[in-house]
């Protein structure tokens, strides 16, 4: 349970913690697109060409790094970097890290249904639909 000094984040402050989290996914979906203009200009220089972008192929790699993102940050710390802007700490019912199973399990359904934080602006526990799924807490934390 929640201790005495551990207050359950809100839904404005989750909200903005994943904008930044976007952003910053989108930042190293970018870095992954030039390293890959950058590795075939290297490997042919005289038969350059930009890539051409495959929807499905675009659409795989941006869940995975999304998901695996997320997945690191929660298994090893806790916090993503929109949590760490926003002070905020994803734990366990028990208050410790995700399990990596379940940082991983979480991180695919924020990722798979994003409106499931919606869900906090009406549970009395300030419970993402991901929360009540999989036993975590986003709490805020204090220096």
């Amino acid at each position: 349970m929640t201790g005495p000094d551990e207050r359950t984040a809100g839904v404005v402050s989750r909200a903005v913690a994943a904008v930044v989290d976007l952003v910053v996914v989108g930042a190293l979906l970018a870095l992954l697109y030039v390293g890959l203009i950058l590795t075939r200009l290297a490997l042919h220089p005289g038969a350059f060409r930009f890539p051409a972008l495959n929807l499905v192929f675009s659409g795989t790699v941006a869940f995975g790094a999304a998901v695996l993102y997320l997945t690191g940050c929660w298994a090893v710390s806790g916090c993503t970097a929109g949590a760490v802007v926003m002070g905020l700490k994803v734990v366990s019912r028990a208050g410790r890290r995700l399990a990596p199973l379940v940082a991983l399990l979480r991180a695919a359904a924020c990722v798979v249904f994003p409106l499931g934080l919606a869900w906090v602006a009406v549970d009395a526990r300030r419970r993402s639909l991901q929360d009540i799924a999989f036993g975590s807490r986003v709490v805020y934390v204090r220096p």
